[in-house]
């Protein structure tokens, strides 16, 4: 049977680079989420920071979910650099920075991801450290 999970260790190389997908920042999400996470947050500023953490931490999760990761282990560094608008597309992109290998089953992957708006400027960064399988 072949193996379901299709990115390991040493499947990534530092500094390559994945992209992650493109996310819409929906109207009617912003103002769900405001009501119910961000009371107060003026919707005509765009997006709060946890709702674009949300959409990058969706992007992620639907691209790794074939990967042979068994656990993020932290999410450092984050940067929230602007609020998008509604109707703004986000791309995502992760960039490999380091890996570690620990032992001979699993390594640790560093990756620095990015959230990125229609004209390439930069939304949202963070730091990642995961736990890859290694083949």
């Amino acid at each position: 049977m072949a193996d379901p999970l299709h990115v390991h260790f040493e499947d990534l190389e530092t500094g390559q680079v994945l992209q992650l997908g493109a996310v819409a920042v929906d109207e009617a999400a912003i103002e769900l989420f405001v009501q119910h996470f961000a009371p107060g947050w003026d919707a005509a500023y765009g997006a709060p920071d946890a709702l674009v953490y949300a959409l990058w931490s969706r992007l992620a999760s639907d691209k790794a979910a074939g990967w042979a990761q068994s656990k993020v282990l932290a999410v450092d560094g984050l940067r929230f650099m602007r609020n998008p608008p509604a109707g703004e597309l986000l791309r995502g992109r992760m960039t490999v920075m380091g890996k570690d290998p620990v032992g001979d089953d699993k390594g640790i992957v560093i990756a620095q991801h990015d959230l990125l708006d229609e004209g390439g400027r930069l939304v949202f960064s963070c730091l990642t450290r995961g736990v890859f399988v290694r083949r």
